[in-house]
């Protein structure tokens, strides 16, 4: 729609200015500048004013529309059909850019050596021939430019005569088609022909004829010729360019531009000898080259009204390829050689193969090939046709050794004046180091048919003089062992009572003092008066069998880690260490007690079997309102309890079926509860009752509660006081009675020291203070007890009830 604006204001403004000029650009070159005008912001009147100098016709813009109308309905349809493919004419309409940038080669052109210049394959481009198709390389010329002197004025330019001094004056005025302006009081004045510098000074001599001042030696006033608006010559373009034919171009564009407007030469035209016609005469001949390579634009002349330029068919198209820096086609002219052709590539690339290159060449009536040497390549000239590649160095070294293993400086070396021997590559590599493997080295040699060859070395008596040295060849690789590459890496392992355990480098005359000090030092718990030592038994030499797998050695260190009996132990390669826990070393054990005691808190346990009674004692006896009864003793888990139980956890996970669900309803904790009772063990101390401490078990005894809580199966879960003497039914009474769901006979009693009772109806003892009555419901697991556990065989219980029992044995 905005393309059609544009068109639609061009045809209006032709048929106003009455313009008729000769069709100078293609309708794809019109539509193309249109769209980069207004890429460039470029305001229509300046549109108009340059399609007018380029010669485009009203019929030709209307034509233009028309065709754009055609084909935008033509795409509108195709995108309904074919996912709008567009036709291949429209495509050329909308992007004129495609035929001059990718000219088309004719049909009949299938030699090798015309290629087309195809973007996707830069080998097969011409050089130079994209120069003329880049948008932003017009080789305009600019209209800011200051006059040339030189210039040659003509009709349609326009020129301004200023005037100051004793006399001002300015005169603006366009050459008429007979070579003139119109001076008043002067009548015409023919300016036609002249250059600027000339010009200026005829008019110096004519205007000092009216103007006061202007002549004499010395003038009082100053006139001075410049240029406005330029005029629009006309040229011939003609030959093996993309668009031939006339163009109307600015006075000051020169044979670049001209040739930019024609689209550029087609694959078969020239860019050495680009001629220059004018008066029917040659004027020029221009070498494109010159100036991609040099940028010399001597020969690239200021055009005229009238000049015509030929671009004739190529003379030789040369393909290089291979291993040069700008492999594609080049156009070679009859003196030049193959060292022009090289050069013109951009030279060799790093790794070709410099000394020849091979040229293939059609003779006529088959191919033929030529290996062209170094000292050729000035000398020899190529033919059309001629195909140049270019080789890469071979993979592989000429003068090359290795020096590896234990030398001082390992790696590559070139084999020269210096280094042609073993002997002189250890000394090229700085030397042996110390741990070198003297007796053996090998040398690994590459025979002519790439096979390989193992040579051994005898450096010590190569080294001494007394076997002879040997001469080294290409490839050759010398490897030189480290006797700690022929051993088995020796390392000292302490385990025990230290810092740090762990392994640690051998190295000769270490002791157990050294590796104590290297593993951190002995932790406060070692024992200084049993340290073992673990040696192996190793006899390379025995032929019998021993049924002695290794020896044992046991020592005590003092305090500053000296052996006790003040001799030296040393140590040998993979000697184990063993420091052990001194048997009369505790930590402190700490338990605790809370509740009703005189002095609650943390206690240190002194003994290894201290009890209940004794932790009672420690914190002053109990208070008169203590409910003794009621004590429960709270029990960490050891790390083997909670390995027990996460082995146990494990076995039942690994059964199918629904016991399997049942385990996530289980939650081991970090602690439980023991069930204790603290009034028979303050009664009888040191008894079965008086259970034994250990590190972390923490008492608490509580007030004496007088009520019973009745909760589970029961028409009203309730807590009621505790009265003596009453049976079970008196408190299922008080909750309101039995449930509908109820299992009656399997009511249970949990105490507040954490034991577990069953309860019969006529067992009034077995309801005590603060206890809880639960009765299950039969929708309720069957809890089991210790002799259901016992025959868990040919029980028909639930595996997740059986893990939950065991984990309660396990405490």
């Amino acid at each position: 729609m905005y393309m059609r604006r544009f068109l639609t204001l061009f045809c209006l403004i032709f048929v106003l200015g009455g313009v008729a000029y000769a069709q100078q650009m293609s309708d794809e070159q019109v539509v193309k500048y249109v769209k980069e005008a207004q890429k460039m912001g470029k305001s229509q009147k300046q549109m108009s004013t340059e399609l007018l100098r380029m010669g485009v016709t009203k019929e030709q813009l209307e034509r233009i529309k028309s065709n754009y109308e055609k084909n935008a309905a033509t795409q509108k349809d195709a995108q309904s059909t074919d996912n709008g493919m567009l036709p291949s004419r429209e495509r050329q309409v909308l992007n004129p850019a495609d035929d001059v940038e990718n000219p088309a080669r004719p049909e009949d052109e299938t030699d090798m050596a015309q290629p087309t210049t195809k973007k996707t394959d830069p080998e097969n481009q011409i050089f130079g021939h994209n120069l003329f198709q880049n948008p932003r390389l017009t080789f305009e010329p600019s209209a800011n430019l200051a006059t040339p002197v030189n210039y040659c004025l003509g009709p349609g330019d326009e020129v301004i005569i200023d005037i100051w001094g004793a006399s001002e004056n300015t005169i603006r005025q366009i050459i008429s088609p007979e070579g003139n302006i119109q001076v008043s009081s002067m009548g015409p004045v023919h300016l036609s022909g002249m250059t600027v510098k000339e010009a200026n000074a005829y008019l110096q001599r004519e205007f000092a004829k009216i103007y006061a001042g202007l002549g004499g030696d010395k003038p009082s006033s100053q006139i001075k010729l410049t240029l406005g608006d330029i005029r629009t010559i006309q040229i011939n373009i003609m030959g093996e360019v993309v668009v031939p034919g006339t163009y109307s171009l600015s006075a000051f564009s020169t044979v670049f531009h001209a040739l930019y407007r024609a689209g550029g030469v087609n694959p078969i035209g020239t860019l050495r000898s680009i001629k220059v016609v004018r008066d029917g005469k040659p004027l020029a001949e221009v070498d494109v080259y010159d100036y991609i390579m040099k940028g010399l634009m001597s020969d690239d002349i200021r055009l005229q009204e009238g000049d015509v330029i030929i671009v004739n068919p190529y003379h030789s198209l040369v393909k290089i390829s291979g291993k040069v820096k700008r492999p594609m086609y080049y156009e070679m002219k009859v003196s030049e050689t193959l060292a022009s052709l090289l050069k013109y590539s951009g030279g060799f690339k790093g790794d070709a193969y410099k000394k020849a290159v091979r040229v293939i060449r059609k003779s006529g009536r088959e191919h033929q090939i030529f290996n062209v040497d170094e000292m050729d390549y000035s000398v020899f000239k190529l033919d059309d046709g001629d195909v140049v590649s270019t080789d890469s160095v071979l993979d592989r070294f000429e003068n090359r050794v290795e020096m590896r293993g234990a030398v001082y400086r390992p790696g590559l070396y070139q084999m020269n004046g210096t280094v042609n021997t073993v002997k002189q590559l250890i000394k090229q590599a700085e030397g042996l180091r110390g741990e070198a493997f003297l007796s053996r080295a090998i040398l690994t040699r590459e025979r002519e048919d790439l096979t390989y060859e193992t040579i051994p070395l005898d450096l010590r008596g190569m080294l001494n003089g007394t076997v002879a040295d040997i001469p080294l060849q290409r490839n050759d690789v010398v490897y030189i062992p480290s006797i700690h590459d022929l051993q088995e890496e020796q390392t000292i392992t302490i385990h025990g009572q230290v810092a740090n355990p762990g392994t640690f480098a051998y190295a000769d005359n270490m002791s157990i003092e050294d590796v104590v000090i290297m593993a951190g030092g002995l932790l406060e718990d070692a024992s200084t008066i049993k340290v073992e030592i673990a040696r192996r038994v190793k006899d390379p030499a025995s032929s019998a069998f021993s049924s002695t797998i290794g020896q044992t050695f046991s020592l005590d260190l003092k305090d500053d880690l000296k052996l006790g009996n003040g001799e030296n132990f040393y140590l040998l390669p993979f000697d184990e260490i063993y420091v052990r826990k001194s048997p009369a070393y505790f930590k402190q054990q700490n338990v605790r007690v809370n509740g009703e005691v005189l002095f609650s808190g943390s206690y240190a346990l002194s003994q290894k079997n201290e009890r209940l009674s004794d932790l009672v004692l420690k914190a002053g006896g109990i208070t008169p309102d203590a409910y003794v009864k009621g004590a429960r003793l709270t029990r960490k888990r050891t790390p083997e309890e909670m390995r027990r139980e996460q082995d146990v956890m494990r076995m039942a996970r690994n059964r199918e079926g629904k016991d399997s669900i049942a385990l996530e309803k289980l939650n081991i904790s970090e602690t439980y509860s023991v069930g204790i009772d603290l009034s028979s063990a303050l009664r009888n101390p040191k008894s079965d009752a008086d259970l034994v401490l250990r590190e972390g078990d923490e008492l608490y005894i509580p007030e004496y509660i007088n009520t019973v809580k009745i909760s589970g199966a029961v028409m009203y879960p309730n807590t009621v006081v505790y009265k003596s003497g009453e049976r079970l039914k008196y408190y299922i009474n008080q909750a309101g009675g039995f449930g509908d769901m109820a299992r009656k006979r399997r009511a249970y009693v949990v105490y507040l020291n954490g034991t577990v009772s069953r309860v019969r109806k006529s067992n009034a003892s077995a309801i005590e203070p603060g206890c809880e009555i639960i009765v299950p419901s039969k929708g309720e697991k069957k809890r089991m007890t210790t002799a259901e556990i016992v025959g868990l065989g040919t029980s028909a219980a639930s595996l997740a009830a059986v893990v939950a029992s065991l984990i309660n044995l396990f405490k």
